[in-house]
């Protein structure tokens, strides 16, 4: 998952408490050098992205020879404390990818520049793409690749099941999972995360799809709103009926048991297409995606990174002329291509494989609905007491309104 590690609360106080003094304007007392001259542009990259960035780098180095383009590739395991000791030491690169769960804290910070709309139009992206740029209302990330969660499912199971089509309820889900159970034989109905880390990401598909959210449109906490208990009941109900395993061990990979058939259904992203196709061919024409399932709605969550331009950059002309690049629909099918990342600009879909396949066809339209979560600063913070009370849900610890009661308060207190 492209996700960083969280760093503790002592550093993130000492790091914030060091910038503080230098954060409003810019460092470089306004300077800038303008787009058309030679100049070099530092880019932070993470993950795979970092390592392929430089290809197109090169590229681009061609087509504008006066720019000279220097990728860093970043870990996602070490790019937030990065991030943050550069936030604090005045350092941070011209561009950055920047993962849409902490923007909020670094828009906070003051240390991004506000993207210039007038060159980067809202409609030409997914909207949650935009959505998890954008922190009180301004705009601070250009979407570069977005991806969101779908159910994988064994057609070769659900055949033997019975099955005809995949699961469009959340009551099909759960009659879909005990068929799996009982007639093809499988151990488990279905796989979603059971507590621990980040297990609200695996809860956010059926708390959207009810119709419910962690934070509303006025930013208090509704973590207890009829919606999100009814999800919280349903999950846990999942868990309850044996459908789904209460633990498993720490780096539990979910495509073991989906190519053995204990586990056919499971919600992921569009990563586990290349996981699937490259380490388990034999499962080829077995398994299909589809839409999440629906309650009020099929609404999955939006994920994915931005690109962000540093407020006290002394060459956000040519950087904001990179992320244009970078970001149009042409350099977005040709990264497509290049990496499987899924492009963010909607037109890049227009032809090619991304057009043609039914499978990213499904990734498309549920792009289309999916929801970002909110850009927060301490989003973190708050995602982890929501990781808390589903855990106490699935382990038969709390009912789902004691849970969600519990967590509402220590929200509405994070909130403060």
């Amino acid at each position: 998952m492209r996700r960083a590690v969280r760093t503790s609360a002592v550093a993130l106080t000492l790091a914030t408490t060091a910038f503080a003094a230098t954060a409003c304007g810019d460092s470089n007392g306004g300077k800038q050098v303008a787009a058309d001259q030679k100049q070099t542009l530092t880019v932070w990259a993470m993950g795979a992205e970092g390592e392929k960035l430089g290809q197109v780098a090169e590229e681009y180095h061609k087509a504008h020879p006066q720019i000279t383009v220097k990728v860093t590739p970043v870990g996602w395991d070490v790019a937030h404390q990065k991030l943050v000791a550069a936030a604090a030491a005045g350092t941070l690169p011209d561009v950055a990818q920047m993962g849409g769960t902490y923007l909020g804290e670094f828009a906070d910070l003051g240390v991004l520049e506000p993207v210039d709309t007038k060159v980067f139009k809202k409609d030409d992206f997914f909207p949650a793409g935009w959505d998890q740029g954008v922190a009180d209302g301004t705009a601070y990330g250009v979407p570069w690749y977005v991806d969101t969660r779908v159910l994988y499912y064994r057609t070769d199971l659900a055949e033997k099941a019975g099955i005809a089509e995949p699961p469009a309820t959340w009551q099909e889900l759960q009659q879909d999972a005990a068929a799996y159970q009982k007639k093809a034989g499988t151990k488990w109905g279905l796989y979603i995360q059971s507590s621990g880390l980040d297990t609200v990401q695996s809860f956010y598909p059926f708390l959207y799809s009810a119709g419910g959210t962690l934070i509303d449109d006025d930013g208090k906490a509704a973590v207890d709103s009829p919606a999100a208990v009814k999800a919280l009941e349903y999950y846990g109900g999942l868990f309850d009926k044996g459908l789904v395993r209460k633990s498993v061990t720490p780096g539990y990979d979910v495509t073991k048991d989906f190519n053995t058939g204990d586990v056919p259904m499971f919600f992921s992203g569009p990563w586990h297409r290349g996981i699937l196709n490259d380490q388990y061919p034999d499962l080829k024409g077995k398994w299909a995606v589809a839409a999440v399932p629906s309650d009020r709605s099929s609404t999955s969550m939006a994920g994915g990174s931005s690109l962000v331009v540093s407020k006290d950059s002394e060459h956000k002309a040519a950087a904001t002329e990179f992320v244009k690049y970078l970001t149009d629909a042409k350099s977005q099918a040709d990264w497509y291509r290049l990496t499987s990342d899924l492009p963010a600009n909607t037109a890049a879909w227009d032809s090619g494989e991304l057009a043609q396949s039914p499978d990213l066809q499904v990734f498309r339209k549920q792009m289309e609905t999916a929801k970002a979560a909110p850009t927060l600063a301490n989003l973190t913070e708050i995602t982890s007491k929501v990781d808390e009370a589903i855990g106490a849900v699935t382990q038969g610890k709390s009912s789902a309104q004691d849970a969600a009661d519990t967590a509402q308060s220590q929200v509405e207190s994070l909130l403060k």
